[in-house]
């Protein structure tokens, strides 16, 4: 993420933390005037049948009355800071209403008030992208008709406004809005469809309370209370209150030189870090790191940074009496491309994340022998990757791979705004310290700024999709996600149901045999573990090449089936099949499923995805048969298989189904 501030010592700290909090209420009025939280407005939902909250401040010590057109009211006094919070019954699905609030000079009138099913939706971008999308490159399926055809006013959302804070607080930014096509591009896709099934099927009133951040992790969104408990991130939470770090982060950046990032696209096109000279032919790079492409590149010496690196490679050419083609993959999210020196192509400004790199090197620039080809690749925001086939080829059928070892080195790093130059030739990035970033992506800032604020508005249940940003750490993760369940149901003191989103497919540049999307994906599933919770598995609908898939309608749907069935008592299979439990016969694994539905079934011609080892864990693929609603596996070089998994990897492929059409989770026996 783009840093936020520089930070000196823990009292700057706090007070730019304060800085950037929002404190809204319905009514911006002097001390004493009667004030709500900003969820109590115009066009509400509330929940029904329940004894639901309305909070604020006052006068201390003055009586307090909230009423509803639909007959109920309640009376009670403010306490000596001038808070109140009362309940107030409401009714079955219905509306509009009328609340008032009122005091000995003051009535607030809320009009427009819907009775029906709230529900609170977040997570990170794949809940916050928009019904517009995020054109071109990241758009919504068929959006413009969806907007066109948004004709429902029983439908509202509140689109709570992106805030952090170190500590807890009470107000938040935001506001109902009705469901209409003027205003439901700005709606949360996943949520708006998960609603519009709830409505078309319920036929009452559906409210969500939408507060969500692109590109944050679990425990941004978890209390300090659990995150305590957790016991794994101490460091951090420790390194928020270390004023020398705070000020060693500061010493780093003051002595390097830096540039504006620039807010247009024609900025970033002329942007000059004074750096061509590592572009030629004869820059020595003997002394550089090595990196295996594809792969992520926004990755040094244990630590991650937004910013901008150098990568190089010679390759041996013989034939020189044509162009050669160069691709180089997709690469997130901005490239300058040389070839002997001479620029070739690339792609400067926001909104190339997902374009193909395809360009034509003039026979003119070719040496016979030794040719480098160098890359200034520049991350913006989140995982900095390369993916794809990379090769050079030319008219005559002579095609070079170019996967495979290059030179690699950091350049610059993104923080307060600006890109911050190292100087090749008098730094040590071995000895960069551990810098301090303030930003949303800290132990539990959005948890305090984003959720404490909505506690105790009454909701039915919470959706969530988010995981992307947690890839790499899923044995954390399996851990942390149940536990911020738990934290929330905690602070509501109500065990609502929780459904969330597996994430989906995508080329995250996970190393051969390393740790990447899959076992993220385990720990998702895993956590269906805890009480009342579902799953929707995205292993059908991803985009290998964009981790924004565009099918958010059937996310919303799925989503909405997990609460017609669980919650609404509507007969329907609402999830895909779920690995249960194996037993092994001879040379074979015999694998039992939960929700099976009709039956199991395959949409190819056979079922692709599953593998199986010995003692060893060295996987190879398994040949696998659907029967009696069972999956049998084996193989001819496993005489005693022990272990199975099913689409264990970044890209994983959806190959089992239930007859609804549910797709199969990614698993592994071995847990």
């Amino acid at each position: 993420m783009i840093s936020e501030s520089m930070i000196k010592n823990k009292s700057v700290c706090f007070s730019l933390i304060f800085t950037f909090l929002m404190i809204a209420s319905c009514k911006h009025s002097k001390q004493g005037e009667l004030r709500l939280n900003q969820l109590f407005s115009d066009h509400m939902v509330l929940q029904q049948n329940q004894d639901v909250a309305f909070w604020g401040t006052y006068t201390p010590i003055e009586k307090i009355t909230v009423s509803g057109s639909w007959g109920e009211k309640s009376t009670g006094i403010t306490d000596q800071n001038g808070n109140w919070k009362l309940n107030i019954l409401t009714p079955e699905a219905g509306g509009p209403f009328e609340v008032n609030v009122t005091t000995k000079d003051t009535t607030i009138f809320l009009n427009d008030v819907l009775i029906g099913e709230v529900w609170l939706a977040s997570g990170q971008s794949n809940m916050q992208m928009p019904v517009k999308g995020w054109p071109p490159n990241d758009p919504i399926k068929n959006s413009e008709e969806e907007i066109a055809n948004a004709n429902y006013p029983s439908i509202r959302m509140f689109n709570a406004q992106r805030n952090f804070s170190l500590k807890a607080v009470d107000s938040i930014g935001g506001n109902w809005n009705v469901c209409s096509p003027q205003s439901v591009g700005e709606f949360s896709a996943t949520a708006y469809f998960f609603a519009r099934r709830l409505h078309k099927e319920l036929n009452i009133p559906i409210g969500i309370i939408h507060s969500s951040w692109g590109g944050t992790v679990a425990e941004a969104w978890t209390s300090i209370k659990s995150i305590h408990e957790l016991g794994d991130f101490e460091e951090s939470i420790a390194a928020l209150e270390d004023t020398e770090k705070w000020q060693s982060t500061e010493d780093w950046y003051a002595k390097l030189d830096s540039v504006q990032i620039p807010q247009t696209n024609e900025d970033w096109y002329t942007i000059n870090f004074d750096d061509l000279e590592i572009s030629k032919y004869e820059f020595k790079d003997d002394n550089w790191e090595t990196i295996e492409l594809p792969n992520r590149f926004d990755k040094f010496n244990d630590y991650e940074f937004d910013g901008v690196v150098w990568l190089r490679k010679e390759i041996e050419i013989d034939d020189i009496s044509t162009d050669y083609e160069i691709s180089l993959g997709i690469i997130d999210d901005m490239d300058a491309v040389y070839f002997n020196g001479e620029r070739i192509g690339g792609h400067l400004g926001l909104g190339f994340h997902t374009t193909e790199r395809v360009y034509t090197v003039s026979k003119d620039l070719l040496k016979k022998g030794k040719n480098t080809i160098a890359i200034r690749a520049i991350d913006v925001m989140g995982p900095g990757i390369i993916t794809g086939n990379l090769k050079t080829s030319n008219k005559n059928n002579v095609t070079i791979p170019l996967n495979g070892l290059w030179s690699y080195q950091p350049l610059a790093e993104i923080y307060n705004g600006k890109f911050y130059i190292y100087d090749l030739d008098n730094i040590d990035l071995y000895n960069r310290p551990t810098v301090m970033v303030m930003g949303p992506n800290l132990p539990s800032v959005l948890y305090n700024a984003m959720i404490n604020p909505l506690i105790p508005y009454s909701i039915k249940g919470a959706i969530w999709y988010q995981g992307e940003s947690n890839v790499g750490r899923a044995e954390q993760y399996s851990k942390l996600f149940p536990k911020m369940i738990s934290d929330w149901r905690s602070k509501w003191k109500e065990d609502f149901p929780f459904y969330f989103v597996q994430i989906a497919p995508y080329n995250y540049g996970s190393p051969l045999g390393k740790e990447g999307s899959m076992d993220l994906r385990n720990a998702q599933r895993k956590s269906l573990s805890t009480k009342n919770t579902g799953m929707v598995v995205t292993m059908d609908i991803g985009n290998f090449m964009n981790i924004h898939p565009a099918n958010k309608q059937d996310v919303g749907n799925r989503l909405a089936a997990l609460a017609l069935a669980n919650d609404y008592n509507k007969e329907l299979v609402a999830a895909g099949p779920l690995y249960k439990n194996h037993t092994i016969s001879g040379n074979k694994i015999i694998l039992e499923f939960d929700h099976i539905g009709s039956g199991l079934m395959s949409i190819h011609s056979h079922l692709e995805g599953f593998e199986i080892s010995g003692t060893n864990k060295k996987y190879v693929p398994a040949e696998a048969v659907i029967v009696d609603n069972t999956i049998e596996l084996f193989a001819s070089s496993v005489e005693k298989p022990i272990y199975a998994r099913y689409a264990w990897s970044d890209n994983g492929i959806a190959s089992l189904y239930n007859k609804e059409g549910l797709p199969a989770s990614t698993f592994k026996t071995e847990d």
